[in-house]
């Protein structure tokens, strides 16, 4: 028996490394299904407020994802230019950063002119100098053009499914229940499947309202201090929230770079980021725990390694989906009683030992 229980756990440890190879090379297609059924589930709650309305299923999501869809596409047609510009100005823009920060990168430079000098002296003493063979890379906007073509599809592929899962209602709920043979068992797959919509829908409407917030704010705050493209940096402010501690930094930095290559004054360029941290630090500290509420509160270091572990299989797209599909998982660890135990270590809040004492059964008292 104990060999067969070890060559059980082999095979399942197996199963989980195919899985996340099978992840890997598959991310062109697995990521908009992923994508879609976010989407699905953080739109369905407005699909039920629609038909309280008597607006249908069908009808409701036509409407949703029409308008999430416009959405997507006016942001992209304005942001699309400006992107297209930055990439042709961006050597100018490294080379006017180096130029206003040169007094504060004197020691670097001189260490970057130390090397040069080696390398010189050693390519001198050398007896014949080797031909350097170049490979042309693609240009930037080859690579912008690539990549927008990429996101596009992705979009398109995630917003076609969520508009047919939007569209039928409850019909692949009751399709998942019908797989459990007793009533009890559908009824309890039937509670928690609704538990997991419920919750996780509301965790991602909620965060991607306030996500929309905090973007809007940027927004207007570097509009204020006159800094141009506001909005493409509001954009970003949006997209990046998704990621945990390190976006707010990731935009910060960006924001500091494109003010003081703007700005004749470094010191009033530093206002951006500035603002920016302090922006996005009310926002991670006083309203999104206020408004998500503690029942969804994830573990730091969870979050953490789910996002250098989705960074890592799929790169910026990974990282940006890592919080919400956690959020899933944490939920139905919660719900699965086989799960409860991955469920409580997801969550942040310290487990009542107190409570556990009381639950297990007294010792027996010496003598007894």
């Amino acid at each position: 028996m104990n060999d067969i229980a070890a060559i059980r756990r082999l095979l399942e440890v197996l199963v989980l490394i195919a899985l996340f190879v099978t992840a890997y090379f598959a991310k062109d297609l697995l990521l908009p299904i992923l994508l879609g059924f976010l989407l699905a589930l953080t739109l369905s709650p407005l699909i039920r407020s629609f038909e309280k309305f008597g607006i249908s299923p069908p009808l409701g999501a036509v409407l949703l994802i029409g308008f999430v869809g416009l959405i997507i596409f006016v942001l992209a047609g304005l942001s699309a230019g400006t992107v297209a510009t930055w990439s042709d100005e961006i050597p100018s823009m490294g080379n006017e950063i180096q130029r206003k920060l040169q007094g504060w990168m004197k020691t670097v430079e001189d260490v970057r002119s130390a090397t040069e000098q080696v390398e010189k002296i050693g390519a001198d003493n050398g007896a014949s100098k080797p031909e350097e063979v170049v490979v042309k890379q693609p240009g930037l906007l080859d690579n912008a053009m690539n990549t927008g073509a990429r996101i596009g599809g992705t979009v398109a592929v995630a917003l076609v499914l969520a508009l047919f899962l939007l569209a039928s209602g409850d019909l692949f709920y009751l399709k998942l229940v019908q797989s459990f043979q007793t009533f009890t068992g559908k009824k309890r797959a039937l509670k928690a499947v609704y538990d997991v919509e419920r919750r996780v829908s509301r965790y991602l409407l909620t965060i991607t309202i306030i996500n929309a917030g905090l973007g809007v704010s940027v927004g207007l705050y570097l509009f204020a201090l006159g800094l141009p493209v506001p909005y493409v940096w509001g954009l970003a402010a949006f997209l990046l929230n998704f990621l945990p501690y390190i976006g707010g930094v990731i935009g910060a930095v960006l924001v500091g770079a494109y003010a003081i290559a703007t700005f004749d004054s470094v010191g009033y360029a530093i206002l951006a980021p500035i603002g920016y941290q302090i922006l996005t630090g009310i926002e991670g500290q006083f309203i999104t725990p206020y408004l998500v509420g503690r029942r969804l509160e994830l573990n730091t270091v969870a979050v953490f390694l789910t996002v250098v572990f989705w960074g890592w299989l799929w790169g910026i797209a990974g990282a940006l989906v890592a919080v919400p599909f956690l959020v899933v998982f944490k939920v139905i660890c919660e719900n699965v009683t086989a799960l409860n135990m991955i469920g409580h270590f997801l969550d942040k809040s310290a487990p009542d030992v107190a409570a556990t004492a009381a639950d297990e059964p007294a010792a027996e008292k010496p003598g007894g």
